[in-house]
């Protein structure tokens, strides 16, 4: 029995309809691997161009109690990016209004800051690097916009706006966060003192006790374990929670507690020079004893966090049913 006329003509048109398809198909794999490379060697290229102030800021890095956490940042973002890969888009549509935005003000702050230098306004070492790291976050960022599109930069948001602490605080800022945690600090030890019910005299930033003057100096303010804390609270609330205001709550107890956490500190070397001798101002508590209580300041905040989630997981299962 032959096939009918119609039946084959049917057949002999799907032939080339398949084809087209899979021809369609591959093209369309060509054209995103072609941007993803792109966009690899736009990086690396930028990287190269970046070379000098990158490794400035490394060697800054590395020599600063301050800002050694600015080594970290990069695997921390790659990391957040690889763990999130499943949910990134694979449609790459370019977003140019966006990317040139971002291209321009970084491009404009990297010829303001060697313009500076042209004219023999050379800017400190601090402003230098902060100029040229912000120059370098908008470029990349134009990049991400120009190869993968706005959709693939919404979805990775969170790891790409977490670059922003490879930027140093400008100097200005870190003196005032520090001035304004030291004096925090001193109000909190000053209570504490008087909860514990030790004798003291206090005449601003320096506390008399029975047989040693204590000073609340600049290094006691603990801004870098502050920072570190800050940027710890910011990640956990975005990796474990998901409601705005539990993600701003967990954020919010850094402030106070790592105020709190000076303050004991303050009283616990008080303390112990009272109680045990003046030599102890000089002990690893004093000298060394800040990752100590760091780690003690964590535990009310992971405590909160495990709250927070638990509540939040709570909610979800009542809304559920």
């Amino acid at each position: 029995m032959s096939p009918s006329p119609n039946g084959a003509a049917a057949r002999e048109t799907s032939i080339p309809t398949q084809a087209g398809r899979i021809s369609g198909s591959t093209l369309t794999k060509n054209k995103k691997m072609w941007r993803i490379w792109a966009g690899i060697c736009f990086a690396i290229a930028l990287l190269g161009a970046f070379a000098r102030p990158l490794l400035a800021l490394i060697n800054y890095a590395a020599g600063s109690d301050l800002y050694s956490y600015i080594l970290l940042i990069p695997f921390v973002s790659a990391y957040l990016i690889y763990v999130r890969r499943d949910q990134l888009p694979k449609n790459y549509v370019i977003d140019l209004p966006v990317a040139m935005a971002f291209l321009v003000t970084g491009v404009a702050t990297l010829v303001f800051t060697y313009r500076l230098n042209f004219l023999g306004r050379v800017p400190a070492d601090n402003s230098f690097l902060v100029l040229m790291t912000l120059s370098l976050l908008c470029c990349l960022a134009a990049g991400g916009f120009f190869f993968l599109g706005r959709d693939w930069m919404r979805a990775a948001a969170f790891p790409l706006a977490y670059l922003i602490f490879m930027v140093p605080m400008p100097d200005a800022m870190a003196d005032a966060l520090e001035s304004a945690s030291k004096y925090a600090s001193a109000e909190v030890a000053n209570l504490l003192f008087h909860l514990s019910g030790t004798p003291f005299l206090r005449a601003s930033l320096i506390f008399q006790l029975p047989n040693i003057k204590i000073e609340v100096a600049q290094e006691c303010s603990g801004i870098r374990s502050s920072w570190v804390l800050l940027m710890t609270s910011i990640l956990a609330a975005n990796l474990f929670l998901k409601t705005p205001w539990r993600r701003f709550a967990l954020v919010a107890l850094v402030i106070p507690l790592a105020i709190l956490r000076n303050g004991f500190r303050i009283l616990v070397i008080g303390l112990l020079c009272v109680n045990v001798g003046p030599q102890m101002i000089h002990s690893p508590i004093h000298t060394r004893g800040g990752p100590v209580f760091f780690v003690l300041s964590l535990i009310p905040l992971l405590l909160l966090l495990w709250w927070l989630r638990k509540s939040e997981i709570r909610t979800r299962s009542v809304e559920s049913h």
